[in-house]
């Protein structure tokens, strides 16, 4: 039967540290390559018409991880979102932010910040960049919405419905992701958009993000592609 390109794809950029230690290089090397390869996906969904792209940059439990490398992974966002403002602008991709933002140095909330409002306007492809996010954290993050705006008081919290919550996450004008792709053989997701993933088809592809280059996406979009989609429903009659 098949399906259509994906309007969203998710991707869980695992692999890095794993693929630098496999070469004898530092961990800090392989967030560098991975950062070279998410640039590559980047251009590479933008061309195939995808609309949506959520990158997991980030998670709300990789502060546990030593503070140099988790400074040189926030360097490298900085990096990423001065570098390629040039090429943003060029194919009008519009950048986003979803996750905590007050829970990041005031510089990287600085960067997303400015990267946001300069490509605000523009009617590409959306990059969302999911720094220090958790999915659990945003579902928490939206019910104190909700309960900010009275609507899980008393008689409202009976007529709470799915879509309020939709509607108090991190980016609620965002379709859910059709396909969550996971690199570097893992299978789990991570806290990765929880909410929105409930129906999402899932890809894990045993390579490591680093060697990640656009022909893989188009293998994990032709695999999607062959899939029938029935959210819960049953098969049609004869298939």
């Amino acid at each position: 039967m098949g399906t259509d390109i994906p309007v969203h794809v998710g991707i869980i950029m695992d692999g890095n540290g794993r693929w630098a230690q496999a070469r004898g290089f530092t961990r800090s090397q392989g967030h560098l390559e991975g950062l070279k390869a998410a640039k590559r996906i980047v251009k590479a969904a933008s061309e195939m018409g995808i609309r949506y792209l959520t990158l997991y940059a980030f998670s709300t439990e990789n502060w546990k991880r030593t503070a140099d490398e988790v400074g040189f992974i926030m360097s490298l966002v900085k990096q990423y979102l001065r570098g390629e403002l040039d090429f943003y602008r060029e194919n009008r991709i519009r950048i986003r932010h979803a996750g905590n933002a007050a829970g990041l140095p005031s510089d990287i909330q600085a960067e997303l910040a400015s990267a946001a409002a300069d490509t605000g306007d523009f009617e590409g492809m959306q990059v969302i960049l999911a720094i220090n996010y958790g999915g659990r954290d945003e579902i928490v993050r939206a019910l104190r919405r909700l309960a900010a705006s009275g609507k899980m008081a008393g008689a409202d919290l009976q007529a709470l419905t799915e879509g309020d919550i939709t509607a108090s996450l991190d980016n609620p004008d965002v379709p859910d992701p059709d396909l969550i792709i996971r690199s570097a053989g893992e299978y789990r997701t991570s806290n990765f958009l929880l909410w929105e993933g409930a129906y999402a088809e899932l890809c894990v592809s045993p390579k490591f993000w680093p060697d990640w280059t656009g022909e893989d996406l188009a293998a994990a979009i032709a695999d999607f592609r062959g899939r029938d989609r029935r959210f819960g429903g049953a098969l049609a009659a004869g298939n």
